[in-house]
């Protein structure tokens, strides 16, 4: 079987204590733009995409952690994009195979993603667009639904897999129909206790 390689770099997530500051550098040196910011996340973008860069600001999200810590401040995780539904399941089967599985599954709205992790913990989001184009994704992350919930509600891959090969559509499960409970934040360095 041929292996599923994304087809594009789609963002990079930084984790922060400079918050404001790096959404002002990044708006400065990329002539980016805010598409959506509460005071625990933002997310903005230099071109059509609905977002290139995310930043986590960790003075609120993590208070009484270490200013400077090793894997606390600096890039959370590295996405890559899928041209299909399909090619995000079939390399989700493919890397299962190989004893490799997703620490988190997330419809965050915009995407349905799997968050995995390497030895390193390293993290990375392979991802597949929600929506059939740029403007219907940017008009749902500036949207009310997705300021109530920024990080989506999270999914069984398996039990997907199973509507998938039982005849569901792809387009039912690229649209996020539910939008409670919110995921909490998962990821490699949490799950590991660092």
């Amino acid at each position: 079987m041929t292996r599923v390689r994304p087809g594009k770099l789609a963002h990079v997530l930084y984790r922060t204590r400079r918050f404001e500051e790096m959404l002002a550098w990044y708006r400065v040196v990329f002539d980016a733009r805010i598409q959506q910011q509460s005071p625990a996340l933002a997310f903005l973008t230099y071109d059509d995409e609905h977002h290139r860069f995310a930043f986590a600001n960790l003075a609120l999200l993590q208070p009484e952690g270490e200013t400077e810590k090793t894997g606390l401040i600096g890039i959370d995780h590295v996405a890559y994009g899928y041209a299909s539904l399909h090619d995000l399941f079939q390399n989700y089967v493919q890397l299962k195979s190989l004893g490799i599985t997703p620490y988190w599954c997330i419809h965050h709205g915009v995407t349905v993603s799997m968050y995995y992790a390497d030895p390193d913990g390293n993290q990375m989001e392979f991802q597949v667009e929600a929506f059939a184009s740029k403007e219907e994704a940017n008009a749902f992350m500036r949207g009310p639904v997705y300021a109530a919930n920024p990080l989506g509600v999270e999914f069984d891959p398996d039990d997907w897999l199973a509507r998938l090969a039982a005849g569901t559509p792809a387009s039912d499960l690229l649209v996020r129909r539910v939008h409670a409970p919110m995921s909490p934040i998962r990821g490699a360095v949490e799950r590991r206790g660092l």
